[in-house]
């Protein structure tokens, strides 16, 4: 009984020590991994001095440019330079021409009237040989610088290039008409002319008509055409 009484005495001793020693927070029974306290975590501070934040490489990525359509742009001609002496010629041909007209009247008037009547000629047919002369003058000095200008630095310039063309093909036709007519003039000098002198006299009229006609519409067809 003695020895019960002790055995029960040091149970209860030890007992008390056990709960007297508190269990602590920090034991998780159900779980292998220590707990923490979320006061003892190292928080970053808050206000004006916050801590440096790493920088994040950004990922960029090359632009790829989508294709335009090729939009159409017009194109313009290039600028045409002239030389000086295609200028100077272009001048006289331009003035020259202004006789053009007044001649072509005064020689049909003039050719006219001897044809109505032969009588007393000597100066009618000398003033129809005078003018017929600057007629053939003017076509002359025109056919060089015109032609000179068109198959020289015009063939670079596109603006007008039939026009000019059209013109001096006219002109040239007109030419050689009145070289022509030049030669069929009538002549009552020698016996075999005198005897084909009326026919001579219609056709002489007939082709200066017909060269003063074309050699008109290529003066009206480039004047009305503003070049």
């Amino acid at each position: 009984m003695r020895s019960l009484t002790i055995g029960i005495s040091i149970s209860l001793l030890i007992g008390s020590s056990a709960w007297a020693d508190p269990i602590a927070p920090s034991l998780n029974l159900f779980s292998t991994r220590p707990s923490y306290d979320l006061r003892d975590a190292n928080w970053p501070p808050c206000g004006d001095e916050a801590a440096p934040v790493a920088p994040v490489r950004s990922l960029s990525f090359p632009s790829i440019p989508l294709e335009q359509p090729d939009a159409a742009q017009p194109l313009h001609a290039a600028a045409i330079e002239h030389s000086d002496a295609y200028l100077m010629r272009k001048k006289i041909h331009k003035y020259a021409s202004f006789a053009t007209l007044p001649l072509f009247a005064a020689e049909y008037a003039l050719g006219q009237s001897l044809f109505n009547n032969s009588a007393n000629v000597g100066g009618r047919r000398a003033a129809h040989g005078f003018v017929g002369a600057g007629i053939v003058g003017l076509f002359a000095v025109n056919t060089v610088t015109g032609v000179w200008n068109m198959f020289g630095e015009d063939r670079q310039d596109p603006k007008g290039r039939t026009l000019r063309l059209v013109h001096g093909l006219l002109m040239m036709a007109a030419d050689v008409g009145f070289l022509a007519t030049t030669r069929s003039g009538p002549n009552s000098g020698s016996q075999r002319r005198a005897l084909t002198f009326e026919t001579d006299k219609v056709t002489h009229r007939n082709m200066a008509i017909a060269s003063i006609s074309v050699g008109t519409a290529g003066y009206l067809l480039m004047l009305f055409g503003n070049h």
